[in-house]
């Protein structure tokens, strides 16, 4: 493992660009951040809120997911940790960024009325639109349902998918795009969910077991942790990071088996992506460390579409 940077504050949703640099999101400093390789760093926007998750779209721009901001507190060993919902609080957002010049737009606050809690993690498919999960925020004494939803990344349309499902993270498409995983963070599952065209689900199949919704369970951790985002292999495998056990957890996307790569250095590993001209190199955000690292991966990425 080689650290490419560290005072990344909480980072999360790291993309590996064209040119070898990565974005990633600060969530504690509320900004898209571009990292280059030798570790220097650029501030492309800052967003307010809390940025959580990001992903390219058609039109070259980086679209944000935004939690709409945490309250952060120290702790005694100088990690800074989640510690609910702010204050100032409004709503979460979906935005999209123009890496060049920094300019960034709200595209979604709401849908059919409700508003968005705080979304989590993107990922668009072939067809221009995209997926993103929605935990909500959870206060002192309780905490919102969670949602998944399907938009456009033009602006123009916004559907709720899934309602409720138990604090929605990490977002992934099979390699054939025909099923979206998403992984649970408090319970430390994996579903997937068969589609039937962009944003839509297809039906259960009569007599599966299934949850409400149709989704299949794929793994649940055999031990304590808590799941975070997630990125896919080429061959399909399922690659989540690990809060409190720091590392990732593969799962065979069939739910037939499952290992864990222990990454060193901090207990939440939160993402990962796959760069490197042969998409065999991992990118991870360490966020309590505060660090950007890399370490070469057994089996290729999957590359995103408009990655």
């Amino acid at each position: 493992m080689r650290v490419i940077t560290e005072d990344l504050w909480f980072p999360e949703g790291p993309i590996w660009l064209a040119d070898g640099s990565l974005l990633v999101v600060e969530i504690r400093r509320q900004t898209l951040t571009r990292v280059w390789l030798d570790g220097r760093k650029h501030y492309v926007a800052k967003l307010g809120g809390g940025p959580n998750g990001a992903a390219m779209g058609p039109d070259g721009h980086c679209y944000v997911a935004n939690n709409g901001g945490f309250n952060w507190k120290q702790r005694a060993d100088g990690a800074w940790v989640n510690a609910g919902q702010p204050a100032d609080y409004l709503s979460g957002r979906i935005e999209r960024v123009n890496i060049e010049t920094g300019k960034a737009e709200v595209l979604y606050d709401q849908c059919d009325g409700h508003r968005i809690g705080g979304a989590n993690d993107l990922v668009f498919d072939a067809f221009g639109g995209f997926y993103f999960s929605d935990p909500g925020k959870t206060r002192a004494r309780d905490m919102d349902r969670g949602a998944v939803y399907y938009a456009k990344a033009d602006g123009s349309a916004i559907h709720e998918l899934i309602f409720p499902i138990s604090r929605p993270n990490g977002m992934g498409l099979s390699p054939d795009g025909s099923e979206l995983f998403i992984a649970e963070t408090e319970t430390a599952r994996v579903w997937a969910f068969k589609l039937a065209g962009p944003g839509k689900l297809a039906a259960p199949v009569e007599g599966s077991t299934t949850s409400p919704h149709g989704g299949r369970l794929v793994h649940i951790s055999p031990v304590y942790a808590r799941f975070d985002s997630l990125a896919i292999e080429a061959n399909g495998n399922v690659c989540v990071g690990n809060l409190d056990r720091g590392g990732v957890s593969v799962c065979a996307p069939d739910g037939s088996h499952a290992e864990f790569v222990p990454v060193p250095g901090d207990t939440h590993l939160t993402n990962l992506c796959f760069g490197g001209s042969d998409l065999k190199t991992a990118y991870l955000t360490q966020s309590y460390a505060g660090r950007l690292v890399e370490m070469p991966w057994a089996r290729p990425g999957l590359r995103l579409n408009y990655q």
